[in-house]
């Protein structure tokens, strides 16, 4: 458990003094410490080697609908007054007197990684890289280009507000990525594995480091063979890990408050409406530990929880920040977050994902006379109005006669997320969790995305096969 804090309470409640004299009817502080660290080898050569770190804080005062935000990377008393009298200058003239905030017990929270960054030495890091290229090399002659990565952070927060929070955490997240070129007659292919998690050095092991390294060689490999897709609207299986992407997108998005209440998404109003198969229940979950989007706090000091937003196809709630569930009169889910200190936190998801089914893989492919299986999707986007989306497959391959076959060219799965929803007719018992960075309004926070293998019935293919 984190006894310290990153600023003395004295300090941090005359900040929010200051920020609430003019009027403000909310104010907040936000203190970071982040350490990041990155190696990448490529082609067997320490392309980067690198370090840094960077501290400040950022305040913001409401009045009303309106928001002021200053940040500053001087954690001094005074630098901190001025930042908050700049912030609260959006606040109502006049008032005058004096505002007292106290603040609760500090609540801090341990990190869960039980090996340290700053622990681990370069040259084991070099390693690390070397073992992974060495690995994936040794798949076959095909992989002519190996690159590996290796990134961590440690971060420290402390966020304090008028209405009396005072909590802190320590984020440690670890990640490693093997991305590999096969080349053949056919020309190159490419292959990528990571491993991410909210965890510290302990998560990479030899053997973790090598399967990684297998994987992505051996995709890369087979997808030598793949011929071009398919084109139209075909039964579509995503392997297990490999679609929570495509409803993270599709849908995810959709059903963050600021949407919502900007009646910018399709799902705005539906809350106990039929939305989807009976077969989806979708949660946005920071508890999951470990996981990449885990958190035990949020941005604004709200306890990370697990939010059901539609069970059994029926929508249920939407995903909360302070600010949105202040104005509906209700609670944040815990879904405030902020790439930095410099940034106003808004509403994102953490980890989510889909509850597994009954079925097994076996049994959906086996029951799938033809379609596409989609082993791994890669980036997309998506109108969160309307719900159209567009996503890559970068690893897929044919079912025919209920066998997995041949693999197909890179293509596009294009549809709608309301309408894909309700295609769900088969879920898998191998729920797995894949990670991710989730962008919005130019601000990267990491996530967990995950599903069992499923079915859609019908998706289309933006195939090139005649």
């Amino acid at each position: 458990m984190i006894t310290e804090t990153l600023l003395e309470q004295s300090i941090v409640e005359g900040v929010l003094a200051t920020a609430m004299a003019r009027g403000g009817e909310f104010a907040e502080i936000f203190v970071e410490d982040r350490s990041t660290s990155s190696a990448t080898l490529d082609q067997r050569r320490v392309e980067e080697l690198t370090s840094g770190r960077e501290r400040g804080a950022g305040i913001r005062v409401v009045v009303g609908d309106t928001t002021g935000f200053a940040h500053t990377a001087d954690l001094s008393p005074v630098s901190l007054q001025r930042a908050a009298e700049a912030a609260a200058s959006v606040a109502r003239s006049g008032g005058g007197g004096t505002v007292t905030v106290s603040l609760d017990t500090f609540r801090g929270h341990s990190t869960i990684a039980q090996e340290l960054p700053a622990s681990v030495d370069k040259k084991r890091k070099i390693e690390m890289l070397l073992h992974a290229d060495e690995v994936a090399r040794s798949v076959g002659d095909e992989i002519s280009q190996v690159q590996v990565a290796l990134g961590d952070s440690s971060r420290r927060f402390l966020v304090a507000n008028s209405e009396g929070t005072f909590a802190g955490d320590h984020q440690v997240r670890t990640r490693f990525n093997v991305s590999c070129i096969a080349a053949g007659d056919t020309g190159m292919q490419t292959g990528y594995r990571p491993i991410a998690g909210t965890r510290g050095f302990e998560m990479l092991s030899p053997e973790r480091i090598a399967e990684a390294a297998t994987g992505a060689a051996r995709q890369a490999i087979t997808k030598l063979k793949s011929r071009p897709a398919p084109s139209g609207d075909l039964p579509v299986v995503l392997a297990g890990g490999s679609g929570g992407i495509l409803f993270h997108e599709a849908c995810g998005h959709g059903l963050e408050a600021d949407a919502i209440l900007k009646q910018a998404s399709i799902y705005a109003g539906k809350v106990g409406e039929q939305v989807a198969s009976e077969l989806v229940t979708l949660v946005d979950d920071g508890t999951v530990m470990g996981e990449w989007g885990y958190l035990a706090i949020d941005d604004e000091g709200r306890p990370a929880a697990r939010n059901v937003l539609i069970e059994n196809g029926v929508l249920t709630d939407y995903m909360w920040d302070y600010l949105r569930a202040r104005k509906e009169g209700r609670t944040s889910s815990g879904n405030g977050r902020r790439q930095t200190y410099a940034h106003l936190p808004l509403v994102r998801m953490t980890n989510t994902y889909l509850l597994a089914g009954t079925s097994t893989p076996e049994e959906i492919i086996s029951s799938t006379p033809y379609g596409v299986y989609v082993a791994q999707l890669g980036g997309g986007q998506v109108n969160t109005t309307t719900g159209d989306f567009v996503f890559g497959m970068t690893e897929a391959y044919l079912i025919e006669n209920g066998e997995i076959t041949t693999p197909l060219r890179e293509c596009n799965l294009i549809g709608n997320g309301p309408d894909v929803l309700k295609r769900v007719d088969a879920v898998a018992n191998d729920f797995s969790m894949t990670p991710g960075t989730c962008g919005k309004d130019g601000q990267q926070v990491p996530v967990g995305t995950g599903q069992a293998t499923m079915r859609l019935t019908g998706v289309t293919i933006g195939g090139t096969a005649a």
